[in-house]
C-alpha cells in the first residue's frame, strides 16, 4: 500500500486530517500511525526542529536516538553536518539504522537495540530495554505522540514508553524533539516528566499561553520557525 493510500485510509476513518503537502492528526488519535503516513505529516515543522536538534551534538559524541519521523529527520541532518564526524548513535529505529548503514561511514558507528517491531518501525520491549541499560550515552533525542501539561510526555504503546524511559536512564541529557500540534494529542503512557528533560525544541507555532506554561516546567524551551 502506498503512502498516499495510507493517509486517505486513515482519513477516511477520521484518525488523520488531509492538508496540502501532507496531512495532521486528529486530536483524537490513541493509536500509533505507521511511518510512512507520520513522514508525511508537519514536515516543515519537523525539519526546523531537526535541524536546530544538530546544534546539541559534538564530533566524537556517543548519542542514542529514539523512533519516530522527528528523530529520523533529525538523523538525516546530523548524517550531513560535521558534528556527525566520529560519533556512535544507538537507535531503537530501524529507519535511522538503515540511514546510517546506507552511507557506508568508517566514521560513525550504529548500535542497533533488538527488539519487537512497532507499526512506527520502532525496536521496543524487554530484548531491547536491556542492552540499553547495558550502555552509556551523552544525550538521547527523542520525540514524542503527544505533550500533555503538566503531566509530560506520552506514547500510546506502553511497551515504547518504557524503551524511551530506558534510554533516558542512560543519558547524561535528555532533548526532546516534537512540533506544537502534538500539545493537542491524546495517548495511554507517561514516559517522562517535564523535570525530567533538559531541553524541549519545538516550533514556534505553538501557542502563547502553552508556550508560557510549557517553559515554567522544562528547563530549557527552543521554539524553532518552520522551514519553507
Amino acid at each position: 500500500m502506498t503512502v498516499r493510500r495510507d493517509i486517505a485510509d486513515l482519513a477516511d476513518k477520521g484518525l488523520l486530517k488531509r492538508v496540502h503537502g501532507g496531512a495532521v492528526t486528529t486530536s483524537s488519535l490513541l493509536s500509533e500511525p505507521l511511518f510512512s503516513v507520520k513522514s508525511q505529516m508537519d514536515i516543515g515543522l519537523k525539519d526546523s526542529i531537526a535541524q536546530e536538534a544538530v546544534k546539541y551534538v559534538s564530533p566524537g559524541d556517543v548519542i542514542a536516538v529514539g523512533g519516530g519521523t522527528t528523530a529520523y529527520i533529525f538523523a538525516q541532518h546530523l548524517l550531513e553536518s560535521q558534528q556527525a564526524s566520529g560519533i556512535t548513535i544507538l537507535t531503537n529505529s530501524i529507519p535511522v539504522a538503515e540511514l546510517v548503514q546506507a552511507m557506508e561511514s568508517k566514521d560513525i558507528e550504529v548500535i542497533v537495540t533488538g527488539g519487537v517491531i512497532t507499526r512506527s518501525n520502532s525496536l521496543v520491549g524487554p530484548i531491547a530495554d536491556k542492552v540499553i541499560e547495558s550502555l552509556r550515552v551523552n544525550t538521547v533525542f527523542l520525540g514524542t505522540h503527544s505533550v500533555s501539561v503538566p503531566r509530560g510526555f506520552l506514547m500510546p504503546n506502553s511497551l515504547e514508553a518504557a524503551t524511551d524511559m530506558a534510554m533516558m536512564g542512560i543519558a547524561d541529557k535528555t532533548i526532546i524533539l516534537t512540533d506544537h500540534t502534538k500539545w493537542s494529542c491524546t495517548s495511554l503512557s507517561l514516559f517522562a516528566r517535564f523535570d525530567q528533560v533538559d531541553t524541549l525544541i519545538t516550533d514556534d507555532g505553538l501557542d502563547k499561553d502553552s508556550a508560557e506554561e510549557t517553559r515554567s516546567l522544562v528547563s530549557n524551551l527552543v521554539l524553532t520557525h518552520k522551514s519553507s
